[in-house]
């Protein structure tokens, strides 16, 4: 309830970005239990339909984290609306919060058996809808960057590969393919296996375009490329 207090503060307080502090807002509330959702007096689908409205265009372009909190909020759009999968977790990583709570173990596991409790539910489903391999691998990214900062490595690259290579059934959400690969080649970093660190980062620029967060995750690609003094000039 608390990071739930703080977004309502951002929605009424800040000009940056309606669309996005009203799509958090909403990520947040449809992780809180029902009963919490209540005290707040919130309408979660309301919120998310909002969200479509609220985006700006600034210079004629718009934002691409508007443009992806757009995309996200359309599921609930339909009726009945689709739930999306821990949405707030999903933008934590996209503003790449992992890296700072992935610092903290005791959030980690805590964002782990979310995680992992979704997994479960999903899996349960009698029905699976379109977005089902979308939020399967979705789960799979999220739960591989968990046990990655626990040291679970071996278990975090093959949820990393999971996803890489259920990519050819991913309907609506394709940046998890490359974004899946480029942590992938950041896994093999951290073990020191330098070359195929340096081919997966460079398959997650190469070979895949027209996603959502493109440019954001290119900035995370050059950014460890460099560190591992690898030029632009020497990739394909």
């Amino acid at each position: 309830l608390q990071a739930y207090r703080y977004a309502d503060l951002l929605c009424k307080e800040s000009r940056w970005s309606k669309a996005i502090y009203v799509f958090q807002k909403a990520a947040i509330l449809c992780m809180l239990p029902d009963a919490d959702v209540k005290t707040t007096g919130e309408d979660i689908v309301a919120l998310f339909r909002q969200v479509e409205g609220l985006k700006q265009r600034i210079a004629g372009k718009s934002i691409p984290t508007e443009k992806f909190a757009v995309r996200r909020a359309r599921r609930y759009g339909t009726s009945p609306p689709v739930k999306l999968i821990v949405p707030a977790l999903e933008m934590m990583y996209i503003w790449s919060g992992f890296s700072v709570l992935g610092k903290r173990a005791d959030f980690t596991e805590s964002m782990l058996i979310t995680i992992e409790k979704e997994e479960t539910l999903l899996k349960n489903e009698t029905h699976h809808n379109e977005y089902y391999m979308d939020d399967v691998c979705l789960l799979q990214l999220l739960k591989g960057l968990c046990l990655k900062h626990l040291g679970r490595l071996l278990q975090a690259e093959l949820c990393f590969s999971q996803v890489i290579q259920s990519e050819k059934q991913l309907k609506y959400d394709t940046y998890l393919a490359p974004y899946s690969t480029f942590e992938l080649g950041l896994l093999y970093k951290q073990q020191n296996e330098r070359e195929k660190a340096v081919r997966f980062i460079e398959t997650a620029k190469n070979n895949y375009k027209e996603y959502s967060m493109e440019s954001r995750l290119h900035f995370r690609i050059h950014a460890a490329l460099s560190s591992m003094k690898v030029t632009p000039a020497a990739t394909p």
